[in-house]
């Protein structure tokens, strides 16, 4: 079962911890550009990296087409996100993902699938992807995916907001989502690819924090541009911060595009120099993909047989 760490409490709002900071963007592509290039990995060292990144997958299906059938595949997959020969190979007697990450109506099927396997199951919600519903519908979405059984709530914000530098509405709207939550660990969508700047990035993610989430995520994935490695360093950055100010530990979850284990890779290489081997665990570090357990399997079968396996053989749904 993944790791659990205590709650965010927030903060009252307070823009003087954001509203100033100014974000190189040059330095910021320099810096994941480096860290990727100097640090390699090979042999069994990337195939325990691969390992470690799939216990902290939240395997997710998020398609008009859902059924419970196809839950109940992914909901198999996260149970037991390896062939047998290659688990054996690797010297591993058991492995799940981090999470399942559905629907609000699919969190009921997910929660059956999953029953007695610790796996929790995360609900998107509040009108996702694009959050624009009323407020108390997105409340309620809230409210229904934790009644059918989530223990994990993916929150969209309104982007107007932050391109409109109305923090107070920001904050207001992301601590009533926290506190529909109840238990349920709330991860905030920050939707970077349409937020106009890494600064605004910062700031978003500094409202959230103050404003109670547990998580800071990157993207929707149904977005013209997704995760990248210089928006992640600016949330990394922005979550050590807001570490440094209150004690908390805040999770950090990259979502859309990382389709290859090289992205597993370099993204957990990010979080290991940025934050620390802390932050290398399902409690604080989660990685949203459909399509990525796919190829990390095939790399890890091409380390126990020698042999690559066409991508059709590790299929997921």
């Amino acid at each position: 079962m993944p790791q659990t760490h205590p709650r965010n409490q927030g903060a009252p709002l307070d823009p003087s911890w954001f509203e100033q900071v100014a974000v190189n963007t040059p330095a910021a592509e320099a810096r994941v550009a480096d860290l990727t290039a100097r640090r390699g990995l090979t042999r069994e060292w990337q195939a325990a990296w691969l390992v470690n990144a799939i216990r902290c997958i939240d395997l997710t299906t998020l398609a008009g087409d859902d059924t419970e059938a196809r839950v109940a595949r992914l909901c198999a997959k996260a149970r037991r996100p390896l062939a047998d020969h290659i688990l054996a190979g690797l010297g591993l007697e058991a492995l799940t993902t981090g999470a399942v990450c559905v629907y609000p109506t699919m969190v009921g099927a997910a929660v059956r699938a999953l029953d007695g396997s610790g796996i929790p199951v995360a609900s998107v919600a509040t009108g996702f992807p694009a959050g624009l519903m009323p407020l108390p519908l997105r409340l309620a979405e809230i409210r229904y995916a934790v009644e059918e059984g989530a223990a994990e709530i993916d929150i969209v914000i309104t982007r107007a907001h932050v391109l409109r530098a109305d923090w107070a509405a920001l904050y207001d709207e992301i601590a009533a989502m926290r506190e529909a939550a109840g238990a349920a660990h709330m991860k905030a969508i920050l939707a970077t690819g349409e937020l106009g700047s890494l600064a605004n990035v910062y700031r978003a993610a500094m409202v959230a924090m103050q404003a109670g989430a547990d998580f800071i995520k990157t993207s929707t994935g149904k977005e013209a541009v997704n995760a990248t490695l210089p928006v992640s360093l600016t949330m990394v950055r922005a979550l050590r911060d807001y570490g440094a100010r209150s004690g908390a530990r805040i999770g950090f979850k990259p979502a859309g595009g990382l389709r290859t284990a090289k992205d597993a890779l370099a993204w957990q290489i990010l979080m290991r120099e940025e934050m620390g081997r802390d932050w290398l665990t399902p409690a604080l570090f989660r990685i949203g993909a459909s399509s990525l357990l796919g190829d990390i399997e095939r790399q890890l079968e091409q380390h126990v047989t020698g042999r690559y396996a066409s991508s059709s053989r590790h299929a997921l749904a």
